[in-house]
């Protein structure tokens, strides 16, 4: 399966992995999948240990790798998340005042030092940042097209449940748009190694993939009124209720974030 950048996850690949493997995550309801994933997300909100943050994102690790997903292409796929965590975190390290690790930086503000507090602050949002990336890939690789196109029309109000569905279609349409350019460009001799030289070609490139799902959208929206299309998209299919055991894992997940936050945030005492 050829992709545009190893860097980016791949829909298709994504949804490769939820329709065509097996593992014990695929097993899972859907609906815990979705549970835990809110939970993750209060979790490391609340949680200010950097310990408990490691061990939150060496557990979301662990169940990966249990899920029989890949560790080269998550290597891979950590590449704009860990540019976005310097980009915005990277700063931190250098201006949270502490103890200075090694030599001052000079710069035309003066001199700025990487400091123990800053490093750890910065650890603790990168921690933060990719237990839940690594998670929400880890449910996306896991769960058919189908159950996550049930689960969208039951948590999101109309019409946001088939936008989203709209909007997963067309990256696909949009994907292999990108990919036929690239393709007929690389043919003609194009050189993508250098950006500022192909700018005016990527600019090409891009605008002509717009055009082209605008005008596949438009193709879309007429067939669907010839169809009957009055504002809502029969999905078909059903997700059951999580069995007893499920529902008790994610239960108590909720029971020990909130009672973490209760004790050692709110500082209550029991």
């Amino acid at each position: 399966m050829a992709t545009l950048s190893n860097h980016v996850p791949d829909p298709r690949l994504i949804t490769a992995f939820a329709e065509h493997r097996e593992g014990p995550l695929h097993r899972v309801s859907p609906w815990t999948k979705v549970g835990t994933v809110g939970a993750l997300v209060v979790a490391v909100t609340v949680v200010d240990s950097l310990a408990l943050l490691a061990g939150l994102y060496g557990t979301t690790l662990t169940v990966y790798g249990i899920a029989g997903l890949p560790y080269s292409r998550l290597a891979y796929w950590y590449t704009l998340p860990l540019l976005f965590i310097i980009s915005v975190a990277g700063p931190l390290a250098f201006l949270e005042p502490g103890t200075p690790i090694g030599g001052a930086l000079q710069t035309p503000l003066g001199g700025l030092s990487v400091t123990w507090a800053g490093v750890a602050l910065f650890s603790e949002l990168a921690c933060r940042s990719l237990t839940v990336v690594t998670f929400v890939l880890t449910a996306s690789m896991t769960t058919r097209y189908a159950d996550v196109a049930y689960l969208l029309g039951r948590l999101l109000p109309r019409p946001i449940d088939q936008i989203a569905l709209l909007t997963y279609r067309f990256t696909f349409i949009m994907i292999e748009t990108l990919e036929d350019l690239v393709k007929a460009a690389l043919s003609r001799g194009a050189n993508f190694s250098e950006f500022w030289s192909n700018k005016r070609l990527y600019a090409r490139i891009l605008g002509m993939t717009m055009l082209s799902a605008i005008e596949q959208s438009e193709r879309l929206v007429k067939s669907m009124e010839a169809r009957g299309y009055d504002g809502d998209i029969t999905l078909y299919g059903d997700v059951s209720r999580p069995p007893t055991h499920e529902l008790a894992l994610v239960g108590g997940m909720y029971v020990a974030v909130v009672g973490y936050s209760a004790v050692v945030v709110y500082g209550v005492r029991v």
